[in-house]
């Protein structure tokens, strides 16, 4: 009976610790990441089959997309606390909503004029920024809304409900993707996405009120964001251990930037990539608590290093039966050196950041992700078309990725060997 009591006293304190705003900011979140997931999703063969950009273009302009959100994420704390979540969370799923429809308009009749008048890398690429101004502001209004409109009680479970919602969407939004693509061809993949941050617009409008605290330390201003840039630039050991784990996130990213043009041109032409590329997002969701739990003793460095290892050599499933439950096979085990070291990759930072500045540094240990991606989209462009097009070799595309991942895991610990022998010395 104790613990029944204590349990439904428990659902309580959850049902009356949040407040209406983060309920529905956190909703909307699933929203942006479906959008954003399902568009990356369908956006390497909607610019290569349906634009008719060739291989090397197609991988810069996928890596920029994909590249550009966590750069720009850098300044999104300090313009959102400026204009206060409400108003940038509606401005942000309005540029959004702007960006991806533009973006499934690009080979429309009425644009003909501007496609006539300015080069299509430059026109396209300039669309593909815009959605990273969107995503800079959501970030920040979202994690900020779930610190201030819930109680200390719940505010743990807050950030795990926040990080569900995530995930959610991420495995929706290439679900969604394959649907639209399927039904109504790959250009209103784009539409769909618009229309899915539209709506949560209007949510916002009608249903969000500025979530207030008393104490809440605000975030950083502009002028503050840049001074951290610079003290973070100063630091030659953290900026090349930054530099050395995009490593990571270009072998990451490939399931965006290379796979599904490999798929379409390798393997089966009418392959369903969206649905494929779902397996991330739903392996997150499932094993995430498994695999934390059978990795939480190893320590940071090390589940980074495993983790990255992990990833590396998950591409070569697909360099040895190149096919689609190759693929699938490939990305689950992408996935789990992905739940290996994300957890553990922010503990690291805290380590290497020197004494009181830990706040300043966790603010830009994203920066991987997004020099990963740019970086992987020229490289994976680059290595589709030498081994591909050129020699007519495309399984060897998967040895050079799975190349890079293992030399930044060599490097990864080169590194946090001299590190340690530093500290002993």
């Amino acid at each position: 009976m104790t613990v029944r009591m204590s349990v439904g006293e428990r659902l309580r304190e959850i049902r009356d610790g949040f407040e209406r705003p983060f309920w529905v900011a956190n909703v909307s979140e699933i929203f942006e990441r479906l959008a954003y997931y399902g568009a990356f999703a369908s956006l390497a063969n909607y610019l290569h089959e349906k634009l008719s950009f060739p291989t090397e273009q197609t991988g810069m302009l996928t890596g920029l997309f994909g590249g550009m959100v966590w750069f720009l994420a850098v300044f999104g704390g300090a313009a959102a606390d400026r204009l206060g979540y409400r108003r940038a969370l509606a401005s942000a799923y309005l540029i959004l909503g702007a960006a991806y429809f533009l973006l499934g308009s690009v080979g429309a009749p009425w644009l003909a004029p501007v496609r006539a008048a300015v080069p299509p890398a430059l026109f396209v690429g300039f669309i593909l920024v815009l959605p990273a101004l969107g995503v800079s502001l959501v970030k920040p209004c979202v994690v900020g809304t779930t610190a201030r409109a819930s109680k200390e009680s719940v505010r743990s479970i807050g950030y795990s409900i926040y990080y569900t919602m995530v995930n959610i969407g991420g495995a929706a939004g290439p679900f969604l993707a394959s649907w639209a693509h399927r039904r109504f061809g790959v250009e209103n993949v784009f539409r769909l996405a618009s229309v899915s941050v539209l709506l949560m617009f209007f949510a916002v409008l009608a249903f969000f009120r500025e979530p207030r605290k008393d104490g809440d330390a605000p975030p950083p201003s502009l002028a503050q964001t840049l001074r951290n840039l610079l003290t973070v630039l100063s630091n030659p050991r953290f900026m090349l251990f930054l530099l050395t784990f995009s490593g990571y996130w270009m072998v990451f990213w490939q399931q965006y930037i290379t796979l599904p043009g490999y798929l379409h041109a390798y393997v089966k032409a009418d392959a369903d990539v969206e649905m494929i590329l779902m397996t991330d997002g739903l392996a997150v969701i499932l094993f995430t608590v498994l695999i934390n739990q059978l990795t939480k003793r190893i320590p940071a460095f090390r589940a980074i290093a495993l983790g990255t290892l992990v990833t590396a050599l998950s591409w070569l499933i697909l360099a040895w039966r190149p096919s689609i439950h190759a693929a699938i096979a490939a990305i689950l085990m992408l996935a789990v050196g992905e739940m290996i070291q994300s957890p553990r990759y922010y503990e690291y930072i805290s380590r290497l950041a020197p004494p009181g500045q830990q706040g300043t540094y966790m603010g830009f240990a994203f920066l991987p992700i997004g020099i990963g991606s740019l970086a992987g989209g020229w490289f994976g462009g680059t290595v589709m078309h030498h081994f591909g097009e050129t020699l007519h070799q495309p399984q060897r595309v998967w040895w050079a990725v799975s190349g890079v991942g293992v030399l930044t895991a060599l490097l990864l610990w080169v590194q946090d060997l001299l590190l340690a022998r530093r500290r002993q010395s």
